[in-house]
């Protein structure tokens, strides 16, 4: 996909615009951290790495809006915008792994002075974008391999570029099998209520020119009982120590549908969303979108006045019902709690 996700230039943060897509492709400009904040929230920017790129450029914005020579001050005011940073999303680890690296390059270089803490904090941002990109090639490059050439695969949410700094999660494994020469076809869920999968996957394999169909949520297990679906693959926000996976609302309910139909079901996801300090799935925080999402579409109501809304934007997937995880630094197979903590040793 020749479009970027995100990009850093002149002293700005350029966003596709991902509320846009798939009608209009334009660019959402940051000139501070709290333009950064604001498109977090409005998922502007989506997908945990991508979230913790344009966090770790957030704080390189929220450095250069401090007008300071006291490197006392520089560092109170650089913890207030990590602060509101991570507030944003709660359940995407990746950004509060993103701010927390930022921080500590910040308090490493402290006593150099503010502007070497400032040109330090830019390294580190660019740094982190790169360091995505290579992790999801070499996570597509080793998850390939569970791939057989000839298989229907289906997605849930958006896990592509789009999601990250560049080349995708679990739209990376995909890519990855298709460049080498695999024919795969792939299933888009829409992913309700905020339709990635129709808005945003559909774009991007279509970019690619890789073979895909869209089916409404509930199709699935239709499909898997006709022997159309052969594995799916998603990415995650968060995993935790055990293996238990916080992906996009919808989740869980296609590994069940997968494990009631004998179908490989698999992550995939770079090792800074595994968050070894939270043991189980219950552990992690689930953030809650507005109702508007759920009562409006295409700026018009689709719901009766007052109808109480819940709209968790993510679910929790327990490890036992996960053929495996796919990272950067290889396969991570049952038991998840010892080879999650492994690649991370």
């Amino acid at each position: 996909m020749a479009l970027k996700t995100l990009e850093w230039k002149n002293n700005k943060l350029f966003l596709l615009d991902q509320t846009r897509l798939p009608q209009t492709e334009a660019y959402y400009q940051c000139v501070n951290y709290q333009d950064v904040a604001k498109a977090i929230k409005k998922m502007i920017i989506r997908g945990a790495p991508a979230l913790g790129v344009a966090a770790a450029f957030g704080m390189v914005l929220g450095a250069r809006q401090i007008k300071t020579k006291n490197p006392s001050i520089l560092r109170r005011e650089i913890l207030k915008t990590a602060r509101i940073l991570i507030a944003t999303r709660p359940t995407a680890v990746n950004i509060v792994w993103a701010v927390e690296r930022m921080k500590r390059v910040a308090e490493e270089n402290q006593k150099q002075g503010v502007l070497a803490v400032k040109e330090k904090l830019l390294k580190e941002a660019t740094q982190i974008l790169r360091e995505d990109v290579a992790a999801n090639r070499e996570m597509g490059r080793q998850g390939q391999i569970l791939i057989p050439d000839g298989c229907s695969i289906l997605t849930h949410c958006n896990a592509g570029a789009l999601a990250t700094a560049g080349y995708g999660t679990a739209l990376g494994v995909i890519r990855a099998a298709v460049e080498a020469g695999k024919r795969i076809h792939v299933f888009v869920d829409e992913t309700r209520p905020f339709l990635q999968g129709s808005r945003l996957t559909t774009w991007e394999l279509m970019k690619d020119h890789i073979p895909c169909t869209l089916i409404a949520d509930n199709m699935a297990g239709a499909l898997m009982a006709q022997g159309k679906i052969h594995l799916a693959i998603v990415g995650a926000d968060r995993i935790a120590a055990n293996g238990d996976v916080a992906n996009k609302i919808g989740t869980y309910s296609v590994a069940r549908l997968c494990q009631v139909h004998r179908i490989p079901f698999y992550v995939a996801a770079p090792v800074s969303t595994v968050d070894l300090a939270i043991d189980k799935g219950e552990g992690i925080p689930i953030e809650q979108r507005p109702e508007a999402e759920m009562t409006f579409f295409c700026g018009r109501r689709i719901t009766p006045e007052g109808v109480n809304v819940l709209n968790p934007a993510f679910d929790v997937t327990p490890g036992r019902y996960i053929r495996a995880i796919i990272t950067e630094k290889g396969i991570v197979q049952k038991p998840f709690k010892s080879g999650l903590k492994k690649i991370l040793a």
